[in-house]
């Protein structure tokens, strides 16, 4: 048969985010202090819950409903300067498109992962900015 593996190593993958602060910028002077903050805030918010949405539609395998959920993270993500969480929330639709059931696996767990650091990295960006 195979080998006997003594050591597992856990992967930790580490993908740098980066705001587009041009775009943050362009709300702030559009909208001013307070608008922006609002549009900012309003679109964190829904972006958190549209990624909570799915990931119960990609567990409960509700594709159609995972897709149309990501597709809408694309031009809220795009807004607010996250252009990396647009770009994998297009590669998340793309396999479901696919239908790569493998592809969609890996591509949604980074989608879940660039999420964090990106909404993490915003409420940082907007303490200071705003």
């Amino acid at each position: 048969m195979g080998e006997t593996v003594e050591q597992v190593t856990a992967l930790q993958p580490a993908e740098r985010v980066r705001l587009d602060a041009d775009r943050l910028e362009t709300l702030y002077k559009q909208l001013g202090a307070r608008g922006a903050e609002d549009v900012v805030c309003r679109a964190l918010e829904e972006i958190a819950a549209r990624l909570a949405q799915a990931e119960r539609d990609y567990r409960a395998a509700r594709f159609d409903g995972m897709r149309k959920g990501c597709r809408g993270l694309i031009g809220m993500a795009e807004e607010v300067g996250m252009p990396l969480m647009a770009r994998v929330a297009r590669d998340v639709t793309a396999c479901i498109d696919a239908g790569d059931g493998t592809a969609l696996g890996a591509s949604f767990a980074r989608l879940l992962r660039i999420a964090e650091r990106s909404l993490c990295e915003i409420w940082d960006m907007q303490d200071g900015a705003f």
